[in-house]
């Protein structure tokens, strides 16, 4: 029943529907640098990389940005469905090593992500068919990748209250710098709390809450 109370205080925490827009660029302006990073470093070893069902023969036209605002625009789910997306991405990139996430991959991934949340913290939901649709690919492609993707993250899809209000402070941090970007900041600095500093201490903070959870 732990996984449930969560669910609900979660809800009850929801950002309020008119920065929803602002959460959408922060969570694309900081995929969009983790892509474009892990493009220029995994250049030269691409040919020896994990073939992924994520990853598309090119790059898709459409930005990061323009497909996020998309999802947000067709799917309504609730706005605390791409906090906990963000929180899942997370989760892949540190138990999936071999598939960074590039401008190859990232769109698959985030169409798949806000699909699992949406069906993990909303009591109504589109099908996959649906979400096939909006993300621009088949139905067949979509049920295969949700599949990947929930093997990729071991199923852990719980999420602690903890943990959501840190990733929401992530976010907000990343919309201050949008607004105070100095060219003295690094954006490799955003890239290394990305995938390091915020994923080391929340997964092994819900590991043991599921362990505890399974218990019960």
């Amino acid at each position: 029943m732990a996984y449930q109370i969560d669910q609900k205080m979660i809800h009850d925490q929801e950002p309020m529907a008119e920065i929803m827009p602002n959460v959408i660029t922060a969570m694309s302006s900081l995929l969009q640098r983790v892509s474009e990073t892990n493009d220029d470093l995994s250049r030269p070893f691409r040919e020896h990389q994990r073939i992924s069902a994520f990853n598309a023969v090119t790059k898709p036209s459409i930005s990061i940005r323009s497909y996020m605002e998309r999802i947000y625009k067709y799917a309504d789910c609730s706005d605390s469905c791409y906090i906990v997306a963000y929180i899942y991405l997370d989760r892949f990139i540190q138990k999936q090593p071999l598939l960074p996430i590039d401008s190859f991959n990232v769109h698959r991934l985030i169409i798949t992500s806000v699909l699992v949340s949406a069906k993990f913290m909303d009591d109504l939901c589109y099908n996959n068919a649906f979400y096939a649709k909006v993300g621009g690919i088949t139905t067949e492609e979509m049920n295969l990748l949700e599949l990947d993707f929930l093997f990729g993250i071991g199923f852990q899809l719980n999420v602690t209250i903890s943990t959501y209000n840190d990733y929401c402070s992530s976010l907000q941090r990343e919309m201050v710098m949008r607004t105070m970007y100095s060219p003295l900041l690094e954006p490799a600095f955003l890239v290394r709390s990305f995938h390091k500093n915020l994923l080391k201490n929340l997964y092994d903070e819900d590991h043991r809450n599921s362990q505890v959870t399974s218990a019960v």
